[in-house]
């Protein structure tokens, strides 16, 4: 059976490492051409060399950079935003360069790219898929979230504004929202156990999550398994939110 991304092109960010990393490699594999958009070139050259990517190293913090990589990114009929920072600050030490970076790549970025891959996929007759990684860290409070709260409650929002206005040209619009999952930027928030430890405990499943457990729900939400959903929000998150 042919793969939904056999010879179609998906924009990965945040693709050096992490959930994006695992997305671009599960993608590539299932016959995508991967356009793969990080900062940090050596995490993006080792990806090119293990899945065949073209890559395209960018700081997606800066508005026209970001808007010049998805230009150069090319036409594409998928695109995963990926790509997300935190800086761990509490209500009462928040401070401006925490939320201006949190927010900048969080949420500006991934609206700008989303913006131009909807602009280009219009003038080429519509069609397409965007899934924009969230987190359940927009559902429930956590200490020392406060931006990055912010930030992915806020993509959530407009990912549904996304699909109300981009349906009818044929582009669905979704999210992922894991739980905590084993990467670089959650070890640096959940490495004391003391802090990790009441956190699992609330999980149904009892482990967090897997950054491949986070990829196969992306990919299953860009394929046509997923034709008639749109606007979602789908918890990869061991049943926390449920209970």
């Amino acid at each position: 059976m042919t793969s939904d991304f056999e010879g179609r092109t998906a924009i990965v960010t945040g693709a050096g490492k992490g959930i994006g990393r695992a997305t671009a490699t599960l993608l590539a594999k299932r016959g995508a051409r991967v356009v793969a958009i990080a900062r940090t070139r050596a995490d993006l050259d080792s990806l090119a060399a293990e899945t065949g990517a073209r890559v395209i190293a960018v700081d997606l913090a800066d508005s026209a950079t970001a808007r010049a990589a998805m230009e150069q990114a090319g036409p594409a009929e998928f695109l995963v935003n990926c790509a997300g920072i935190n800086v761990l600050e509490s209500v009462l030490d928040m401070t401006e360069e925490g939320y201006e970076a949190v927010m900048g790549i969080n949420l500006r970025a991934a609206l700008i790219c989303a913006q131009a891959f909807a602009r280009a996929r219009i003038a080429a007759g519509g069609g397409g898929a965007i899934v924009n990684v969230t987190s359940i860290a927009g559902h429930r409070g956590f200490p020392e979230h406060l931006c990055y709260a912010a930030s992915k409650a806020g993509l959530e929002g407009a990912s549904r504004v996304m699909a109300r206005e981009l349906g009818p040209h044929g582009i669905r619009v979704n999210c992922v929202a894991p739980t905590i999952t084993m990467t670089e930027l959650a070890a640096a928030a959940w490495s004391d156990p003391a802090k990790s430890e009441p956190m699992m405990v609330r999980h149904p499943s009892g482990r967090f999550a897997e950054v491949d457990h986070v990829a196969t729900a992306i990919a299953a939400l860009l394929s046509e398994d997923s034709a008639m959903v749109s606007g979602a929000v789908l918890p990869v998150d061991g049943g926390f939110l449920a209970v």
